[in-house]
């Protein structure tokens, strides 16, 4: 019998002796390490389905390096839930989606147990007699809106121990605590009360505390119409002075409900959560909505997600962040469900003392706000990721891990200090482009970037244009051959766009790449390759990066196969990690050619459609062109203007205005 048969064979043996009690289940290697941390509302049950056929690949892995499991039993699934999102916490496991950096999320803490409250951030919860909100994932963010609020509700921010005294009026405890016994600058500057020295009553000053609760959550409606409730008794009292600082504030108020303004249904609290998910990262965005508006946003990065579906992502976040949540609305909507729903919501519910819905619109508002946080969690993951790239440091760390994955089935003499990539744009044939982005030492080149115009009779057929273009890249140009003006990125016009400088010319613009990415799969390789032969150039290495795949997952999510590097002479892709930074450097390398090849074809079919209704006018040259342009910006804005405007136009006069307005189909 083979190790692995007796290895999951006393899994089998430990999970049959687990207990049929709510708890938390240890998944643990030969050293000790935890490898998956779960909960359970029954754990023999749970534990045993890790054993069962239709086991996803994350989870086999996982299974096959376990040599024991540990469980801890809890008096609840609430308790359980609890537990899980601590484990986590402490060990990190490898297999579990997790987190990054969740010990060091901010929250507001308002310090309700005191005489005079304090508002702070803090990255510690457990004042029992506090008032917390978050957790954010941007400190700056956090300091912002304090800001803000110190602005509209002055309090104090100091450690200064402060009491009321017989009157209600705060004092310092001991009197020598404050120096000099006069309030700080931050009283002179309208950013707090001074409560140390008596200027303002405990009642007085928890009325601005409770005003800065209804901000922090986001019930901008009762604390506007409170403060122009207040305004206007205090103008009928003639304390215009007062009248006007309460002005100043609800102006504030407003604009950052202008700011934050993006309705749901009137009088709605919920939270609203998008998931992006790529290789072994992936981000959430949440939209907190209150009384129908989004009064703050929020995305999260976790990691260890190589294999997981949206829906396990989703699960495995609103576990961790609901854990630490300062509050739970009502009502948590996303785009699909998951695993253990139910246990979920039962634990939302004991954490709330309330109601709690979890649910997936099909259509309406609610479907647009979850669109829309699903693209900002997509838009915050590309963004991540292209940090991480700016780090010096780990693009040659990137640079070293592709060069070991490669040597063996490529030529290659070391980390690529020079990558070429190279994409086609198109749209059914018209207006194809192809273009050639440049990074060196694992950073963008742009002044070496190149784009090219399609030559070829078939002009949809991908695999003859990337020849074509790899043909021109690295063709010479015969000696006095006349060729067109390139388009090129921030040079004046030179040489064919593609074609290498003649004998004589500086050759040092175009060093020979040592590696070539070609944004596709074999049949553009193939393509490259072919051009490559016809040249005699086949000792640069080149690979193609086939584009990844989404399909339906069991449970109703989207699953993501990662894409693929395709190697020569190789019928299956090369096994590169997903969550390697070399993974990582050849997809920012692709879809750099995939922006600037778009770009370049949005500009191409731009300017086709301007030529192709203008040009066809009798007597409309290149200058009078752009006199017309220049005049009125677009060929809408020369549709619409009238016979008498077009005449007007240097150039234009009346005979040819009448002709341009025939031929654009309008009368003026």
């Amino acid at each position: 019998m083979g190790t692995a048969s007796r290895n999951r064979e006393g899994l089998a043996a430990q999970v049959a002796a687990l207990p049929t009690s709510p708890g938390v289940y240890l998944f643990k290697d030969t050293r000790g390490r935890v490898l998956y941390v779960g909960k359970a509302d029954v754990l023999r049950d749970r534990v045993r389905s890790y054993f069962g056929p239709s086991l996803d690949v994350r989870h086999v892995r996982m299974v096959e390096r376990a040599e024991r499991i540990d469980h801890v039993v809890t008096g609840s699934i609430s308790e359980a839930f609890l537990l899980e999102a601590n484990l986590i916490k402490q060990h990190r496991p490898r297999y579990n989606i997790r987190l990054k950096d969740d010990k060091s999320y901010p929250y507001v803490k308002v310090t309700l147990g005191e005489d005079f409250p304090r508002i702070l951030r803090t990255r510690q919860l457990g004042d029992r007699t506090a008032r917390y909100f978050g957790p954010y994932a941007n400190a700056k963010s956090v300091d912002g809106s304090l800001d803000l609020l110190q602005k509209l509700f002055p309090y104090r921010t100091c450690k200064l121990t402060i009491v009321q005294d017989e009157e209600g009026r705060g004092k310092t405890v001991p009197p020598s605590a404050l120096p000099g016994g006069r309030p700080c600058l931050l009283y002179h500057l309208k950013r707090c009360a001074a409560p140390c020295v008596g200027k303002v009553t405990a009642g007085e000053y928890r009325a601005g505390i409770e005003r800065s609760v209804l901000f922090l959550e986001g019930r901008y409606g009762p604390l506007v119409r409170e403060l122009r409730t207040e305004m206007a008794t205090a103008s009928e009292t003639l304390d215009y002075e007062r009248a006007g600082d309460l002005r100043d504030r609800l102006r504030a108020i407003e604009r950052t409900v202008e700011r934050q303004e993006v309705h749901a249904y009137a009088g709605d609290d919920l939270d609203v959560f998008g998931v992006a998910l790529e290789d072994a990262d992936a981000a959430v965005q949440i939209f907190r909505v209150r009384e129908g508006t989004i009064v703050g946003r929020d995305h999260f990065f976790l990691e260890g997600a190589e294999g997981a579906s949206e829906s396990e992502v989703l699960g495995s976040f609103l576990r961790q962040y609901y854990v630490g949540a300062a509050t739970i609305p009502p009502e948590i909507v996303a785009r699909t469900v998951f695993a253990d729903a139910d246990a979920f919501v039962a634990f939302a519910e004991g954490r709330r003392g309330g109601r709690v819905r979890l649910f997936v619109p099909q259509r309406g508002k609610k479907r647009h706000l979850v669109e829309l946080a699903t693209r900002n969690a997509e838009g915050s993951l590309q963004q991540e990721r292209v940090r991480w790239l700016a780090d010096r440091g780990k693009t040659q760390e990137a640079l070293q891990l592709l060069y070991a994955s490669l040597r063996d089935h490529l030529d290659i003499e070391g980390p690529p200090t020079r990558i070429e990539c190279y994409d086609v744009s198109h749209v059914q044939g018209t207006d194809v482009v192809s273009s050639m982005v440049v990074f060196e030492d694992g950073r963008p080149a742009p002044q070496q970037y190149r784009r090219f115009r399609a030559k070829v009779g078939d002009r949809n057929d991908d695999f003859a244009n990337m020849r074509d273009t790899i043909r021109r890249r690295f063709s010479r140009r015969p000696p006095g051959a006349q060729t067109e003006a390139p388009e090129r990125r921030g040079r004046a016009p030179g040489p064919e766009e593609g074609v290498p400088p003649t004998e004589g010319s500086k050759k040092d613009s175009w060093p020979t790449p040592d590696l070539m990415v070609i944004d596709g799969g074999k049949g553009q390789l193939a393509a490259a390759r072919a051009a490559l032969s016809d040249l005699g150039l086949l000792q640069i290495p080149v690979i193609a990066l086939a584009k990844e795949k989404r399909h339906a997952a069991e449970d109703g999510g989207m699953r993501v196969k990662p894409e693929e590097v395709f190697v020569p002479e190789r019928g299956d892709p090369v096994p590169l990690a997903p969550e390697t930074p070399a993974y990582h450097l050849l997809q920012r390398v692709r879809d750099e050619a995939h922006r600037f090849a778009v770009t370049y074809h949005q500009k191409v079919r731009s300017k086709r459609a301007v030529r192709s209704i203008l040009d066809e006018v009798e007597g409309v040259g290149p200058a009078r062109k752009r006199a017309l342009l220049r005049a009125f910006g677009s060929v809408k804005g020369i549709r619409e203007a009238t016979t008498g405007d077009l005449a007007a136009v240097g150039g234009v006069g009346p005979a040819l205005a009448e002709r341009i307005k025939q031929s654009l189909g309008a009368t003026g």
